[in-house]
């Protein structure tokens, strides 16, 4: 790509160490880099370090961060009492080879704020997760039909992606056998007369879904849509899956199952549940827990894994899980998110540029160059406002979002796609820079003729 316009020649000389490792990146990765959601046009941003809400790239630029761990660290980069409790525990033993004290207090830490935490089996991802929930869904059913939501995300593995569906049948992804895209049926996310049509069928092993719209609410879903399904899987002997990846902990101190009052059968956790190290859980009613049990006998559901429960993830976990129990950083990081929302759609109006931001708990989102209702309090998303039952919303066309973000990239904010995760140390005055930031951007835009 070459510097053609005036946000990339900035970004270009901004930058010159990381496009130099990039470039040798590219012979190391595939593509450069370890995480599809790290790709960035026509580079990244090679980071260095990280403290609290903010981070500096090998080049010595300073940025507040609204990736945090890709919505892992509620409490920031490198939080005090998490370092000290890794800290101490690398000393003592990173893998003890059999169980610990450590797995069992971080699983009653979980099962203190999940509602729907009878039981608990640690993973080493949100991807192996919904492998496991998925396993245990059709091992107590007996059936092999996976029913998900369109768009909605629950990691990479086989049983859950889903790449599409044609009127000649579903579509695999590369490398994906096609036998395994025939037991996954897709519905919007709002098309709740087809799937109560569906689950009628009775074939259905489990409803898999993010319980606050897809992609952690990039496109809401009313609270009515979940419980609904609720009672429709109760009813046709379907299991349902709540995907709490993002939102455990996050939406609330119990998830967003907590939020909406509605208890899975199943719910997949990681990110914040791990204190933003590697780790994840499936935690649920216990039957279906105890099919993983010795004592299952014959119908036992095999799940080994080197890391699960590990001990650097367990104590990060448990003592990230207790300041959520016994302090108040979900609703620090919500406040702060409110705060920014509304700065945001005040920057979006000052500058006469079409577009919203939205908060979801500590989860923001933005559109930029469409025509879209922005909230009346400049937070809450109107699900009526915007057609209630509407399965996607209008997206910010991708030749504004690379230049976007490379312009406030620039001005020193990385997102997190076109959505911000906001932590409990985020300040006010740290929002406050934000916004003016994401204003100069709006402005490098318009100059650039882009928006």
């Amino acid at each position: 790509m070459s510097a053609t316009t005036a946000i990339d020649r900035e970004f270009f000389a901004r930058h010159a160490e990381s496009a130099r490792r990039a470039e040798e990146a590219r012979t190391i990765f595939p593509g450069g880099v370890t995480h599809d959601a790290r790709h960035f046009e026509p580079f990244g941003i090679v980071v260095d370090r990280a403290i609290g809400p903010r981070k500096w790239d090998i080049d010595g630029n300073e940025y507040i961060d609204y990736v945090m761990g890709h919505g892992a660290l509620l409490f920031g980069h490198s939080h005090p009492y998490l370092v000290e409790a890794v800290t101490e525990q690398v000393a003592r033993g990173t893998h003890m080879g059999g169980s610990s004290d450590l797995e069992r207090r971080w699983a009653q830490a979980i099962k203190r704020l999940i509602p729907s935490a009878e039981k608990v089996r640690f993973t080493s991802s949100g991807t192996e997760a919904t492998m496991m929930a998925v396993r245990l869904a059709r091992a107590a059913t007996g059936r092999d039909q996976l029913l998900r939501l369109r768009h909605h995300f629950h990691g990479w593995n086989d049983s859950v992606f889903a790449a599409g569906r044609t009127s000649a049948g579903p579509i695999a992804a590369n490398g994906q056998p096609s036998a395994m895209q025939d037991l996954i049926t897709v519905f919007d996310q709002t098309d709740i007369p087809g799937i109560a049509n569906a689950l009628a069928s009775e074939q259905f092993a489990a409803l898999i879904l993010e319980p606050t719209g897809y992609s952690w609410g990039t496109c809401p879903l009313d609270p009515s849509v979940p419980q609904e399904l609720r009672q429709l899987t109760e009813q046709h002997g379907t299991l349902l899956i709540f995907d709490e990846v993002v939102t455990g902990f996050r939406a609330s101190k119990g998830g967003a199952q907590e939020r909406i009052g509605v208890k899975p059968d199943l719910t997949t956790l990681a990110k914040i549940a791990a204190g933003g190290l590697p780790g994840g859980a499936v935690v649920g009613r216990a039957d279906l827990l105890d099919q993983i049990s010795f004592d299952a006998g014959g119908g036992r559901v095999a799940h080994p894994g080197t890391f699960n429960a590990n001990p650097l993830s367990a104590v990060a976990g448990e003592r990230a899980l207790r300041a959520v129990a016994e302090e108040n950083p979900v609703a620090q990081a919500n406040e702060r998110a409110s705060q920014l929302s509304r700065g945001l759609n005040q920057a979006l109006i000052e500058a006469e540029v079409m577009g919203c931001a939205w908060a979801d708990a500590s989860m923001v989102h933005i559109i930029l160059g469409q025509d879209v209702v922005r909230p009346d309090d400049g937070v809450t998303w109107d699900w009526q406002e915007h057609g209630g039952a509407s399965s996607s919303l209008p997206t910010t066309p991708a030749e504004v979002i690379w230049p976007f973000r490379r312009a406030l990239i620039n001005h020193g904010v990385d997102l997190m796609g076109m959505g911000a995760l906001v932590s409990c140390v985020h300040t006010e005055s740290d929002i406050d820079a934000t916004i003016d930031r994401f204003g100069a951007a709006l402005s490098d835009l318009r100059r650039d003729e882009i928006l």
